[in-house]
């Protein structure tokens, strides 16, 4: 009876451990964080790739946010104290910002940088005029004209070789009856892609540099480019400033225009909208017809963050090379990660650029926050006065300067 009595208790013991174990493996702890990100275009994927990651961390759970006017949106958010623990931009003026005010983990001796190439690195650098590395670059992106292939060869246009040849296109297609570029100035960033790349190649990407350093005292280097850009609005449709870079990604996709003068990142939504389009693209033909590339997207981690283990872990996942290769076939971007190739027939006409190292950053990402330059931007395709809009970018750099 003793013996059966001591195995009755034995057994008793072992159940109540195995389900002590079993509430403890159940009620194990699942950490959340949140993986911000602007561009949302590329949400869909961001989150099929952090539900495939979730399934092999079922410890952790991510939570993807892409908010309009993300730039405002975190800003506003960590001004209140309000930080997600990865955050994903650009290399503009918004990561420089909150790379001075402390907000990132200071990722310079991170293993993730041997991953992705030297050169981007650096452009992080440059932009944010600091030594240390607080993002890791993800891809690269580049602004070029957006060409319907079409459209072209029904009028019988090549593509343009030099600036008097895009003129002359331009007037073809207006005397055809087709509208050559479709514009979308009510959102007031849709005017930078253009004036980016002409400013880069008439005035160079590092202008604000010089200002800071006294080179020199104006913005008058900046007459070329508002003046080529001048010539561009001239072929326009009738509403330029009424229509958003949604309206215009779906009326180029429909055949509206024959030229779009966007960034390659628009390229995957007219797609979406017609999968059947003839697309193509073609690096902006004036002064040596740099192809104006930067860092389109890195990753940062909050130094507030309670789980920076767990976001570095999202982060690598995303940089290996098979996740990268589907994030830039998906995206129609090209990767910052080592041994990723894009290799998508409608980049062919920018590939080149990048192959042969053609490629400059974009201007107005070494722009202060504060000039607000988009919106000067928008002021002036509207007004089209080059002698007020040098003037106003003078005042606003001077002022800038003056606050510091």
């Amino acid at each position: 009876m003793k013996k059966l009595i001591k195995l009755v208790l034995a057994l008793a013991t072992t159940f109540s451990l195995v389900a002590c174990n079993s509430t403890t493996e159940e009620v194990e702890e699942v950490v959340e964080i949140e993986f911000f990100e602007y561009k949302q275009e590329a949400i869909d994927i961001f989150e099929v790739l952090a539900a495939e990651f979730m399934a092999e961390h079922p410890n952790i759970k991510v939570t993807v946010s892409s908010p309009p006017e993300s730039g405002t949106v975190i800003k506003t958010r960590v001004s209140s104290g309000d930080i997600p623990d990865i955050i994903a931009v650009g290399a503009d003026q918004t990561y420089k910002d909150l790379a001075e005010a402390g907000v990132y983990v200071d990722l310079s001796n991170d293993p993730a940088l041997d991953l992705v190439h030297e050169a981007y690195i650096q452009t992080i650098k440059d932009v944010s005029q600091l030594d240390e590395v607080y993002g890791i670059p993800y891809i690269a992106n580049a602004n070029a004209i957006i060409y319907n292939k079409a459209i072209f060869a029904e009028n019988g246009v090549e593509v343009p070789t030099t600036w008097e040849e895009l003129m002359a296109a331009a007037e073809t297609f207006k005397a055809a009856g087709v509208t050559p570029f479709y514009f979308t100035f009510k959102d007031a960033w849709t005017t930078l892609p253009a004036w980016n790349v002409i400013a880069a190649n008439t005035a160079g990407n590092q202008y604000f540099i010089d200002y800071q350093a006294g080179v020199t005292t104006s913005s008058e280097n900046y007459r070329e480019s508002l003046e080529k850009l001048k010539d561009l609005v001239q072929y326009g449709h009738d509403d330029n400033m009424g229509k958003t870079y949604p309206d215009g990604n779906t009326a180029f996709a429909l055949g509206e225009s024959a030229m779009y003068l966007q960034g390659i990142w628009a390229i995957t939504d007219i797609l979406k909208a017609n999968p059947d389009i003839e697309v193509g693209i073609f690096p902006y033909p004036v002064g040596d017809s740099t192809v104006i590339s930067g860092v389109d997207l890195l990753f940062s981690v909050a130094d507030a963050s309670e789980h920076k283990e767990e976001a570095m872990l999202f982060v690598n996942f995303l940089l290996e090379q098979e996740n990268s290769t589907r994030f830039i076939n998906d995206q129609k971007l090209f990767s910052a990660v080592k041994g990723v190739e894009q290799t998508a027939e409608e980049l062919n006409g920018v590939s080149e650029a990048f192959a042969a190292g053609n490629v400059a950053d974009f201007p107005d990402h070494y722009v202060p926050s504060s000039v607000d330059l988009a919106s000067v931007l928008q002021q002036f395709v509207l007004d089209q006065d080059v002698d007020a809009t040098l003037q106003q970018l003078t005042d606003a750099y001077d002022a800038f300067l003056a606050r510091q």
